[in-house]
């Protein structure tokens, strides 16, 4: 069975993201005005220790993030009660989580999906940079838990990206024939 899977393109619009933040406000992808990004980081899930980590380290790393004016949210497909058990049992204070991402967006944004017991579906981590215009400037998705970008290297990227105006890349949206077996 061959079906589509999306991917995002640099310098392309991002699908729409409209989600509950834990505290009562929502997330709206459109409605961000940050002066140089938007950078949202889909979790997997309360169930993920790994997660635990890299939220940790993005919570300890926030103000550096504002200082260059970069706004921040953490999502996941996890209902409110989890989402609010991350926030107040990780310790992440100053984070915004958001939730009860639906997997059909989650799968617009090009996540990869993955069967568990708790809960039973859920989205694979990714992490996207997004422009004040709402296109895509950096985007990182994974099939699995392990090896997630650096929270230290993003923010170098972004120091480095600024100075020097450097453009999105990644932008060209072509088609190859298969190759033929030998």
């Amino acid at each position: 069975m061959n079906i589509a899977f999306p991917h995002l393109l640099p310098r392309q619009a991002v699908p729409e993201l409209r989600v509950p933040v834990v505290g009562g406000r929502i997330y709206d992808i459109r409605k961000e005005a940050p002066a140089a990004f938007s950078l949202i980081v889909f979790y997997r899930g309360l169930h993920c220790p790994i997660c635990k980590t890299q939220l940790k380290d993005l919570e300890a790393k926030l103000g550096e993030f504002e200082r260059r004016g970069v706004t921040v949210l953490a999502i996941s497909t996890d209902n409110e009660e989890r989402a609010i058990q991350t926030s107040l049992g990780w310790h992440l204070p100053q984070l915004h989580i958001g939730y009860e991402l639906p997997l059909a967006v989650a799968r617009e944004w090009g996540l990869y999906i993955s069967r568990g017991h708790e809960p039973d579906l859920f989205a694979e981590p990714a992490i996207y940079l997004v422009r004040p215009d709402g296109t895509l400037y950096f985007g990182s998705v994974q099939t699995m838990p392990f090896a997630r970008p650096h929270f230290a290297d993003i923010l170098g990227a972004i120091d480095y990206v600024l100075k020097n105006n450097y453009p999105a890349r990644g932008e060209a949206d072509v088609t190859f024939e298969p190759l033929e077996a030998k």
